[in-house]
């Protein structure tokens, strides 16, 4: 049979099927209800070129053979500019249909001849050819069970005796188990067959079956496993989801070493082959030129002729592109003015089976002829780089401008076309300083880019190369002087310096930063206050900003002796930043205010060059907890550098207005900014920013959580894992916040330990001073639960100093929670009641509402405990409100499991009442002498989930014994039945 071909030859390097289980299973329903005479008689596949319409019909018909049904498989049309013989797709089925089948079911036998004979010379002569359509379609109605499947491909190339049997098909169905399949191109499709096709889809005779694109995973896993992950959705988005042209590209691009046109390239360009010449011109000339272009363009790379001149070959154009748009390989604009591939794969395809020569020769003439009709230096960017011209400095100029005008959208464009612009660059003396400025350029795009260590590698080569003469101030040949080279290397340096600290090494950015600080002689103002602001940060990031604090004073003076405002401004930001990190937080403020006031005078076009000021400035007014403030910079710092494509800026602030929104109780928008932080840092490498921002969105993703969700915790351990042994500042707090993501009740010895490498001693002193109070909250949390309360006390006294001397409320705060929980430990549930409401009141301050919630929760079941369940129930009401209307479902969970009884007597009084159920059963199952291993085994449960109960049960009734429990449930005068569960 046909299916055998069709399906079976050649099956070593078939295409996989994925992605189309629901496609296949609606065929298998439809086959079912064939066996059974009912249903539609044909299905019509339809779907642009290469969606896998003959791979859906070749897996089909391996299904349908399993059923046992006869499958024979044909395509409409012969040869290339050969109609074919009448009947040709039928013909082409029952071609295959062996003579073991023929005896076996004589009614497959006569359809066979009755095909065959009705596609003879002069079977349709006359009257004959609409008695041979009655004639077959009388047969098909005879076939016995299991059946008949014919699969029709190319249906768009059908004959007319073909279309006029299936038409016969539709409107007089067989009463037998017949399936007909067929699969065509709708463009490509005449208009007779399509509307026999309608007419049957609205009778109910044929069932539609559109295939459209796959999904990026079926894509990635499915056909082409070779492409690394990072590269999938590029892949995906340029072939639109389309199989064939998904496989196609990760040929082209991964399997460099094999010929041009091999593989699944070959099924694509197959339809070249017929082309005449100037057809195949018109389709390499479009190729070149790519997107949407206008058949002017087209005349002119194709035919090397202007296209506005007697004999131009405009005409013999224009009906080469009728003849490919019948064709479908090219597609007229809404406007007719335009015309582009039917697909945007196509034209790289096309292009990369050219050979060398050829295709350089077209992006020549096609740059000449945008040249010619005033096209912009980025449409003819890509030309002039594939015609590979030697040195000249007028397409250097052309490469740099398209360059500046694509470099906030696309720097790996622009770096690209940077490096084309050097090589076109003539190496000789004069244009020597040009070439600098140049490398300098394309550092800055490849950095942009993400491409962080081949920027600095190339910063390296010119730090190395230029190297000013102090006796020549200028170039004979006219070039600029030594001092603008002097210029350039600090440059250079600068942003090396920088490449540096965000890949992580602090030492090599120091030694940049400080030999050329001590040259002689030294950089000039300007420049020299950016290299110490790059210095100070390097410092600040490394967490040693002490040892650069009088630099970075004389710094700012100096700036503000010379009047130079942005200068100012960037002295000014890292000058906070540094304080406030280290818990000056009255000079912080000072230096905030006066940065802010400067700032806010800016225009965005000023701060684009000097964005990382806002991020010094937000980053400094949150942890002063300047929320409003905050969030006002990084929105503005946000916009401006996505409008200038500054993406290590950008993602930074994005985190601080992730952070600002977390604390600020607005946890799904927190999310949402984390998120796309990460999305930005991820392709700019550097190890450090990535594991911040990964830490980050795991704190925020805990609480958007389900209380205990494990999620959250994998998440910051991924954090934690990503910066691996590194101490910088980004490092410490992604350990730090792994911490946080640790149930304390269930593993406080993790805690205490993650907290320990992160801060280098039990108080924490290596962690940022002005954070400190929070860590030392949960390091104190993390000694109770161990059980060890003198230390606990210990380290919540110091919390309460600390936070006592940087004046934040929130971190105050943090404090009061720390003495709060310590206090509930030893039973005052009195104190501890009034520790935490101060720390709500604290956190409500500052406008932090995930903290005040927090606090008000901790808070409720205390004042309960002392007697007022009135306020009990109105603080947890409020705290769960701000949780809820926070997005924070951490807290919401928190709140229900905590929910303190009614003022009204409806559950048990006094400190148990704020049991959950299952605790409250615990807890006289431990009042009756049993131990946890017999608890346990009494409830079937693990020894070690009633030893986190127990714990709990300790923490909300204040007591530290088992003796102690027992005294209090003995006193409350309740009893198992009171406190069974349900």
């Amino acid at each position: 049979m046909y299916v055998d071909t069709f399906a079976d030859r050649g099956c070593a390097d078939r295409a996989p099927l994925v992605g189309r289980a629901g496609e296949l299973d609606r065929l298998d329903g439809l086959l079912g209800c064939r066996g059974e005479g009912v249903g539609p008689v044909a299905v019509d596949v339809t779907g642009e070129p290469g969606i896998g319409k003959t791979r859906l019909l070749t897996e089909f018909a391996v299904r349908a053979r399993g059923r046992g049904a006869t499958v024979l498989c044909g395509r409409a049309g012969g040869a290339e500019g050969d109609g074919g013989a009448p009947f040709q797709a039928f013909l082409d089925a029952f071609a295959d249909l062996g003579q073991e089948k023929r005896a076996a079911v004589p009614a497959l036998a006569e359809l066979a001849r009755l095909v065959e004979e009705a596609s003879g010379p002069d079977a349709m002569a006359g009257r004959q050819g609409g008695e041979s359509v009655r004639r077959i379609g009388a047969a098909l109605g005879r076939v016995p069970a299991p059946g008949l499947v014919l699969l029709l491909d190319d249906l768009h190339r059908a004959d007319p005796p073909t279309v006029a049997l299936l038409d016969h098909l539709l409107r007089h169905p067989p009463h037998a188990p017949v399936l007909v399949v067929t699969a065509r191109r709708e463009r490509q499709t005449p208009p007779a067959v399509a509307s026999s096709l309608a007419r049957a889809a609205d009778s109910g005779t044929l069932a539609r079956l559109d295939l459209g694109p796959l999904e990026p995973d079926d894509c990635a896993g499915g056909l082409a496993p070779e492409v690394p992950p990072e590269e999938v959705p590029e892949l995906y988005a340029a072939s639109g989801g389309n199989p064939l042209y998904f496989r196609a590209l990760a040929h082209t691009r991964h399997r460099r070493d094999e010929a041009p046109g091999t593989g699944p390239v070959a099924v694509l360009l197959d339809e070249l082959s017929p082309l005449g010449p100037l057809q195949r011109a018109v389709v390499e000339a479009a190729a070149v030129l790519g997107g949407r272009v206008t058949s002017d363009l087209v005349t002119a790379v194709a035919t090397d002729r202007r296209g506005d001149e007697p004999g131009d070959g405009r005409e013999e154009v224009d009906a080469a592109l009728r003849e490919l748009s019948a064709r479908d390989l090219v597609r007229p604009g809404q406007d007719c003015r335009t015309l582009g591939p039917r697909h945007p794969a196509v034209p790289e395809l096309v292009r990369g089976a050219l050979d060398p020569w050829r295709r350089r020769e077209l992006h020549r003439r096609a740059a000449a002829a945008l040249a010619r009709a005033g096209a912009p230096a980025t449409a003819r960017a890509p030309h002039l780089v594939g015609a590979a011209a030697g040195p000249d400095p007028e397409t250097a100029a052309v490469l740099v401008e398209a360059a500046e005008r694509t470099g906030s959208v696309d720097p790996a464009r622009a770096a690209h076309w940077l490096a084309a612009a050097l090589d076109h660059l003539p190496d000789t003396p004069g244009h020597l300083a040009g070439r600098y400025e140049l490398t300098l350029r394309r550092a800055h795009a490849l950095g942009a880019a993400g491409r962080v260590a081949e920027s600095r590698d190339v910063l390296h080569h010119l730090i190395d190369t230029c190297r000013p003469d102090p006796a020549r101030t200028e170039d004979p040949e006219g070039g600029q002087g030594s001092e603008h080279t002097a210029g350039i290397r600090t440059s250079a340096v600068l942003l090396c310096a920088f490449m540096e600290r965000h890949l992580g090494r602090y030492p090599e950015a120091d030694a940049l930063l400080r030999r050329e600080l001590e040259r002689s002689p030294g950089p000039r103002d300007g420049l020299r206050t950016g290299l110490v602001v790059e210095w100070g940060a390097r410092a600040l990031f490394a967490t040693r900003y002490p040892e650069v604090r009088e630099e970075v004073a004389r710094a700012l003076a100096e700036a503000r002796r010379r009047r130079d405002e942005t200068a100012t401004a960037e002295a000014l930001t890292l000058s906070a930043l540094g304080e406030a990190y280290e818990g000056e937080t009255v000079t912080a403020g000072a230096r905030a205010k006066e940065a802010a006031v400067l700032t806010d005078t800016f225009t965005d076009g000023e701060l684009a060059d000097h964005v990382e000021s806002l991020v010094r400035l937000g980053w400094t007014e949150a942890f002063l907890e300047e929320y409003g403030a905050a969030e006002r910079h990084t929105a503005r710092g946000i916009a401006v550098a996505r409008r200038t494509g500054r993406p290590f800026a950008l993602s930074q602030l994005l985190l601080c207005s992730a952070y600002v929104h977390f604390l600020t109780g607005r946890v799904g928008a927190a999310l949402d900014l984390a998120e796309e932080s990460l999305t930005v840092a991820r392709p700019l490498g550097g190890a450090e920013l990535l594991g911040f921002s990964r830490a980050i969105r795991a704190t925020v993703l805990l609480h958007a959580l389900p209380l205990g969700d494990p999620e959250g915790l994998a998440a910051a351990e991924e954090a934690a894992a990503t910066v691996s042994t590194a101490q910088s500042w980004w490092a410490t707090q992604a350990r730090c916040m792994l911490a946080h993501s640790v149930p304390l009740d269930q593993d406080p010895h993790r805690v205490r330990g993650a907290l320990l490498r992160a801060g280098g001693d039990r108080d924490l002193s290596r962690l940022q001073p002005s954070l400190r109070p929070g860590y030392l909250e949960l390091l104190a949390g993390a000694a109770l639960a161990a059980g060890d309360l003198p230390e606990a006390e210990r380290v919540a006294r110091r919390a309460l100093a600390e936070a006592a001397r940087l004046g934040l409320a929130v971190q105050r705060g943090a404090a009061q929670r720390a003495w709060g929980r310590v206090l509930a430990h030893r039973g005052e549930s009195a104190a501890a009641a009034e520790a935490f409401t101060e720390a709500a009141r604290e956190s409500a301050r500052a406008g932090a509402g995930l903290r005040e919630a927090h606090s008000l929760l901790l808070a409720a079941p205390h004042v309960r405990a002392a007697g007022d369940g009135a306020r009990a129930a109105a603080l947890w009401r409020r705290g769960r409100r701000l949780a809820a209307d926070g997005g924070a479902r951490m807290l919401v969970d928190l709140a229900d499991r905590t929910r303190p009884a009614p003022p009204d007597g409806g559950a048990p009084d006094g400190r148990l009442s704020v049991l959950t159920p299952r605790e409250r059963e615990i807890s006289v199952l431990v009042a009756e002498g049993l131990t946890n291993q017999a608890v346990a085994d009494r409830l079937s449960l693990s020894p070690r989930t009633v030893e986190s109960h127990v714990a709990r049960v300790y923490r909300k009734t204040g007591v530290e014994t088992r003796a102690g429990l027992a005294s209090l449930v003995v006193r409350t005068g309740v009893g198992g039945g009171q406190f069974s569960r349900g």
